[in-house]
């Protein structure tokens, strides 16, 4: 099981804590405690939100608690049993495992593992596991099946038939290995072939495409794009659309080494090449970069074949490469990812988002966003950087994807809203003499992945005071020259739209807001319905309802955001508990009415 990966193990009950912390230990996972009633260093507060981020966030996940507990709050989330981790439940007392999900996909050798750690009774459900001992669509680690749609079918005839293949002696020899059974045949191929991949600066990918598999068919041999266990090139190429292409399409992984890496190779290259070395300092990229990948025991297959933007070589070795606990060898494309976390709650953070923090081998941000991931964060490496760091944050984190890491750079809200989306993006369009970042770091991957914004939060809190057209000014000056912020406010006041104030005021900045309140009163009515909406999401949230006239600098701090109506905003008294602000509804009509007339 992969770190990034580690299973969550959660426990709603006191009586279950000691499973609980044996399963933990045994799986060498997370274990996760319901506050209130049992005392971990990881706890959450309610049991459906926190498993459905685990779970969207790709985690394995124990439950300590009815299968039905499970059952029920991941339900609405099961779309594609492919992609899905595994699930199981663990009863209490240890007597008995029980895998829900993802059976042929880990749940069966976690359900496996937990009963000889804990003396349990692993209740395997799915029928190829109960007769075979292994699924016949799940080979071992080195072996791919050439036919996994013929799986299903040629598991039911050997079930019917009483058929029960050696499995483990077939995947045990070397070569490519056929399971006749029934009328269907599954063949499975070792993964013995690394791909070396060169290519000009925006190479064609679909004719790179082409030209590795043109080279995969000179093997002669029908199951040799199976048998691909990585595509590989050197790190100058990280970035190369081309060969992140090639690895898609074949299934594999892309990995990347540097110059004299590749130049160890020169005595065993078919081709070397002057001119290569003198643009990238190793005498051959395709052929080097598939024999560093294969090791020392490992041949040239294919040597180097090309096109004029492309070149393509194929190594084999003579065991699996994939099964190997270091594979694959070389550095991957580091990537970065800008997450939005919302404002705080674990059920206003998309799975995206969840996701991407669980993948990550890095957390950087602002200490305070970071904690707000709570169980989701912890045992990660994180970097912690204090408010006016803003830079030194970014630049960190564009650096260390730059190593070939996974780095989640955590924002709350919307990190592309007044957070550090835009100055990421600023930091690689600088020259290096104007302050950018390393070559490395601008060949990174790099994702945004969005969230709820405060403005939405605190509308949504409230009602709907976003119903029609809005703007966000920050009256912040500290970036922001107060002239052209004022011009703002003026120019969204004559244009009746409703405003999302952020930063209103800090402990320095007490007129700014003042001010504003002053230029929309020349414009709009004194009884203009105002939302102040505070720690959304986050213990201590407090969302009122005031008045454009009766607004008090002194019930705002930084931490508020402000949403001032239109002209058209209107306050709909209600009764319901649940109305958002002092007992109404605000919101913003589109105009249907008039429509409608």
């Amino acid at each position: 099981m992969s770190a990034d990966h580690a299973p969550a193990v959660i426990c709603l009950t006191a009586s279950g804590l000691a499973i609980a912390e044996a399963a933990a230990q045994a799986l060498k996972g997370d274990l996760h405690g319901l506050a209130g009633r049992v005392e971990t260093a990881l706890t959450f507060e309610e049991v459906g939100s926190h498993a459905r981020a685990l779970f969207a966030a790709g985690r394995p996940l124990i439950g300590i608690c009815a299968a039905g507990v499970l059952i029920r709050v991941l339900s609405p989330l099961l779309a594609d049993k492919r992609a899905e981790p595994p699930v199981l439940a663990l009863a209490e007392d240890g007597s008995s495992v029980i895998p829900l999900l993802g059976g042929h996909h880990g749940a069966n050798a976690l359900a496996r593992l937990l009963a000889d750690a804990l003396g349990a009774h692993a209740a395997i459900t799915t029928a190829g596991d109960l007769r075979f001992g292994r699924a016949l669509d799940a080979p071992p680690p080195g072996w791919r099946l050439m036919n996994p749609s013929e799986a299903g079918p040629a598991m039911a005839t050997a079930l019917a038939q009483g058929a029960a293949p050696e499995l483990e002696r077939l995947w045990t020899k070397g070569g490519p290995r056929d399971l006749p059974l029934g009328e269907t045949t599954l063949r499975y191929r070792p993964e013995t072939l690394a791909v070396g991949v060169g290519c000009a600066r925006g190479a064609d990918p679909e004719a790179a495409i082409a030209l590795v598999r043109a080279t995969l068919a000179e093997a002669e041999d029908a199951g040799a794009e199976a048998a691909v266990a990585g595509v590989f090139s050197i790190d100058l190429k990280t970035d190369e659309a081309a060969v992140h292409a090639v690895a898609d399409a074949l299934g594999a992984p892309a990995r990347f080494f540097d110059a004299d890496t590749l130049q160890a190779e020169r005595h065993r290259l078919q081709t070397p090449s002057e001119r290569v070395f003198q643009e990238v300092g190793c005498h051959g990229v395709a052929e080097g970069a598939a024999l560093a990948a294969v090791g020392p025991t490992g041949r040239l297959l294919i040597a180097k074949r090309k096109t004029t933007e492309a070149t393509c070589a194929i190594a084999e070795s003579p065991r699996p490469l994939s099964a190997a606990p270091d594979w694959p060898p070389g550095a991957p494309r580091g990537r970065l990812t800008v997450v939005g976390v919302g404002p705080g709650a674990a059920d206003q953070r998309t799975p995206a988002a969840s996701r991407a923090v669980a993948e990550a081998e890095l957390l950087v941000g602002y200490g305070l966003y970071i904690d707000l991931l709570g169980a989701l964060a912890a045992h990660k490496p994180r970097a912690d950087f204090p408010l006016g760091g803003e830079e030194a944050r970014c630049r960190h984190a564009l650096e260390e994807a730059g190593r070939g890491r996974r780095v989640a750079l955590v924002c709350s809200g919307d990190g592309g809203v007044y957070a550090m989306g835009a100055l990421v993006l600023e930091l690689l369009d600088r020259s290096a003499a104007a302050g950018g970042v390393s070559e490395a770091a601008r060949r990174v991957e790099l994702v945004m992945t969005p969230g709820v914004s405060a403005l939405q939060s605190a509308s949504a809190r409230a009602g709907a005071l976003l119903g029609h057209d809005f703007c966000a000014i920050s009256l912040s000056d500290l970036l922001t020259p107060w002239e052209t912020i004022e011009a703002r406010v003026e120019a969204a006041a004559r244009g009746d739209f409703v405003i999302a104030f952020y930063n209103p005021v800090s402990q320095k900045r007490r007129t700014q807001l003042a001010r504003a309140q002053a230029i929309l009163l020349a414009h709009r009515a004194a009884e203009t319905p105002v939302v102040l909406a505070r720690q959304l999401g986050r213990p201590g949230e407090v969302v009122r309802r005031t008045t454009l006239a009766a607004l008090r600098i002194d019930e705002v701090d930084m931490l508020t955001t402000v949403l001032v109506g239109s002209s058209a905003s209107r306050v709909v008294p209600s009764g319901d508990r649940a109305a958002g602000a002092q007992g109404a509804w605000v919101y913003t009509p589109r105009g249907y009415a008039a429509k409608r007339g």
